[in-house]
C-alpha cells in the first residue's frame, strides 16, 4: 500500500483544487457583478463563514505532509534524487502557468509586468527575494518549497523518519503560535506564525499517515496534535483576520473554519482510505496541480468572452464553464508538460542502473508521489 498511487490521495487533490476554483469564481461573481438579493447568501457563504480556497489549499497542504517525506528513494543520492525529482514536478508547469498567464493579461486586460518582476518569479524564490508575486496564488508554492527544504534537513540529520519528530513539531508550534496569536501585537510576527501553521499542516498529514499506514502511531495522537493545531488555527486566525468584514473575504471565521474542517475532512479520509475514492474527482486530482496553476487564466477568458449575464442560472453556467475549461486545459498541460518532464527528471536519478529485479519496486514507490 504504500508503494501503489492511492486513490484516495488523488480524490483529496480533487477535492481541494475544485474548492479552490469554485472559491475563486464566486468570487468574481460576488466582487465584480451586482448579485441584488442573493448578495448576502453568496457574500456570507464564501468569505464569512468558510474560505473554500484555504479549505482547498490547506488540504493540499495536509496532502503534501501524507506523501513528501516518503519521497526519499532508497538510492545512493537520495536527497540529489529527491531534489530532481521535485524540480521536474514543480518547475516545468509552473513556467508555463507564467507564460499563458502573461500572454493572458497582455492579450485580455492589456496588462504586463517588469522583466525583473518575471524573472525573480520564474525561479519561484520571489518570496525570500522580497519581490511580489505575479499572481497572489503563488504564494502556496513558497510553503511547498519550504516544507522540501524542512524535510531535506530533517531527513540528512536522519530525524524525518522518527516517530517522534512530526509530533514534536506540530506540538511546539502550536503553542509557539497560540503564545504568539494571545500575547504579541505584531502583524509581521502574525505573518510568520501563519506560515509556521500551514507547515505544522503538512507535519500534521505525516503523523495521519505514520498512524493509518505505518502503525507507528496511534490515533491518540493524531487527536492531540489535531486539538492542538485546531486551537492554532483559530487564535491566529482571529487575530491575523480579524475585525470589520465589509468586502474582506479573508475574514477570521472563514480561515479558521478553513483549517479546522481541511483537517476534519482528511483525517476522515485517510481513516476510511481507499473506500473514499471516487475515480472521477480522482482524476481530476492526478491533473490538480495543473488545475492549480492554470484555472485563474482560464477564468479570466471565460468571464471576459463567456460571460451570460446576472442570474443564478447564468452564475451556475459560469462555474460549470471555468470548471471545464480548467480541467481540459490542464489535462493538456499534464500530458504534455507535467508527464514528459516528470518521466525525464526520474531518467537523472542515481538508481536509474538498478538491477532489472528492483525496478518494479523503484517504479511503484514513485508512482505514488
Amino acid at each position: 500500500m504504500m508503494h501503489q498511487r492511492l486513490a484516495f490521495i488523488d480524490t483529496l487533490r480533487g477535492i481541494a483544487v475544485l474548492s479552490v476554483v469554485i472559491q475563486h469564481a464566486l468570487e468574481v461573481i460576488v466582487r465584480e457583478h451586482p448579485t441584488g438579493g442573493y448578495h448576502a447568501v453568496f457574500h456570507d457563504a464564501i468569505g464569512y463563514y468558510m474560505n473554500f480556497g484555504r479549505f482547498g489549499v490547506v488540504l493540499f497542504f495536509f496532502v503534501s505532509g501524507f506523501v513528501i517525506p516518503f519521497s526519499f528513494p532508497a538510492s545512493a543520492s537520495p536527497v540529489n534524487d529527491f531534489s530532481v525529482s521535485r524540480f521536474f514536478r514543480l518547475y516545468p508547469a509552473y513556467w508555463a502557468s507564467i507564460a499563458l498567464g502573461l500572454v493572458t493579461m497582455l492579450l485580455v486586460d492589456s496588462k504586463t509586468y517588469s522583466l525583473t518582476q518575471i524573472a525573480v518569479n520564474l525561479t519561484m524564490l520571489q518570496s525570500f527575494l522580497e519581490v511580489p508575486h505575479l499572481w497572489d496564488f503563488y504564494w502556496t508554492l513558497t510553503i511547498e518549497l519550504l516544507f522540501y527544504v524542512v524535510c531535506i534537513v530533517l531527513f540528512a540529520a536522519g530525524l524525518l523518519n522518527r516517530r517522534s519528530t512530526a509530533i514534536a513539531i506540530v506540538v511546539a508550534t502550536a503553542f509557539a503560535g497560540i503564545a504568539v496569536a494571545v500575547l504579541v501585537e505584531n502583524r509581521a510576527a502574525w505573518i510568520m506564525m501563519e506560515v509556521a501553521l500551514n507547515l505544522s499542516a503538512m507535519f500534521l498529514g505525516k503523523i495521519v499517515r505514520d498512524t493509518v499506514i505505518g502503525g507507528s502511531l496511534r490515533w491518540r495522537h493524531v487527536a492531540i496534535c489535531t486539538a492542538l493545531y485546531a486551537v492554532f488555527a483559530i487564535a491566529l486566525a482571529s487575530r491575523r483576520y480579524g475585525g470589520a468584514y465589509e468586502d474582506n473575504f479573508f475574514y477570521s471565521y472563514s480561515i479558521g473554519a478553513a483549517y479546522v474542517c481541511a483537517a476534519l475532512v482528511f483525517i476522515a479520509f485517510a481513516a476510511f482510505g481507499e473506500r473514499m475514492a471516487w475515480r472521477p474527482i480522482a482524476f481530476v486530482g492526478l491533473i490538480s496541480y495543473s488545475v492549480y496553476l492554470l484555472s485563474p487564466f482560464a477564468m479570466v477568458w471565460v468571464h471576459r468572452y463567456a460571460w451570460l449575464g446576472d442570474g443564478p442560472l447564468a452564475w451556475f453556467a459560469f462555474v460549470a464553464a471555468v470548471v471545464a475549461s480548467s480541467i481540459f486545459v490542464s489535462w493538456l498541460s499534464h500530458s504534455l508538460v507535467e508527464k514528459p518532464w516528470i518521466a525525464f527528471g526520474r531518467m537523472l536519478r542515481s538508481d536509474r542502473s538498478k538491477p532489472a529485479a528492483l525496478a518494479p519496486a523503484l517504479g511503484r514507490q514513485s508512482a505514488a508521489q
